[in-house]
C-alpha cells in the first residue's frame, strides 16, 4: 500500500485534498479488494524463543463502507487455503494437512462481518464469523483507516490496517509437539494481520 497516499500526508502537507480525504461520506459505496496491493498474514511463537510468519496469497473479498453511518459497513473475505506460504515449502505443505487446515477437505477460511462500529477518528471495529475447517466463532478486527486515493488508472482506492489475536484450538487446530526442556513446539495464540488496499466499484 506503500503507493498511495496516506490521510496524514495530506493533512500534513496542508492541501484543500486533506478535507476530501478525511470526508468519509465521499467514500461510501462498494469495494473489491486488490490481492496484489493487500497482504492478509500471521504470526505465532515457534519452539517458545522465535516467530514464525506467513501469509495466504490467494484470497478474494469485499468492503461496503458507509461513510456515514459506519455500522453500516460491511465485509466478506474468502481466502483459499492451499495459498499458505511461510517461506518454507515443508511447513507449508505440513500446515496443508489433516493436522492443521486440511485443505483438501475446507478448501477455504471466510470471514463474514456481523456488525461495526467506529471507534474513534480513524479506527474501525469490525465483528464478524471466521470460518475455519468446520467450525465458526467470532471475532472482532480493530482497522485503522489509512486513506484515499485515485491511484494512476483512475480508481479510488481505500487503505486499512487491522489485527487481531485468536487462539487456534478454538477452532479445532490443536497440533502440537512437546518441548525437552518445557513448554510446546507451537503457540496456541495466533496473531491475524490485515493490510488491505481496495477499489471502489464504478
Amino acid at each position: 500500500m506503500g503507493l498511495f497516499s496516506r490521510k496524514t500526508d495530506a493533512e500534513t502537507a496542508g492541501t484543500p485534498d486533506a478535507v476530501a480525504t478525511a470526508d468519509l461520506a465521499n467514500l461510501t459505496g462498494e469495494y473489491t479488494i486488490d490481492p496484489t496491493h493487500s497482504e492478509i498474514g500471521f504470526s505465532v511463537r515457534h519452539a517458545m524463543v522465535t516467530t514464525v510468519r506467513g501469509q495466504f496469497t490467494e484470497y478474494e473479498g469485499s468492503l461496503k463502507l458507509d461513510g456515514t453511518k459506519p455500522a453500516n459497513s460491511s465485509a466478506e473475505l474468502k481466502i483459499k487455503v492451499v495459498s499458505i506460504d511461510t517461506n518454507q515449502a515443508q511447513r507449508d505443505e505440513h500446515l496443508r494437512t489433516g493436522d492443521f487446515f486440511d485443505a483438501a477437505t475446507y478448501p477455504e477460511i471466510t470471514f463474514r462481518s456481523s456488525s461495526a462500529e467506529q471507534v474513534d477518528a480513524d479506527t474501525y471495529r469490525m465483528h464478524g464469523d471466521l470460518t475455519i475447517k468446520d467450525t465458526t466463532k467470532p471475532v472482532s478486527i480493530d482497522f485503522t483507516f489509512n486513506g484515499s486515493a485515485t491511484d494512476p488508472y483512475g480508481n479510488l482506492r481505500v487503505g486499512f490496517e487491522g489485527s487481531t489475536t485468536v487462539n487456534r484450538g478454538d477452532w479445532g487446530l490443536t497440533y502440537n509437539a512437546a518441548l525437552e526442556g518445557g513448554g510446546v513446539l507451537i503457540s496456541d495464540k495466533v496473531k491475524l494481520t490485515f493490510d488491505v488496499s481496495a477499489i471502489k466499484a464504478a
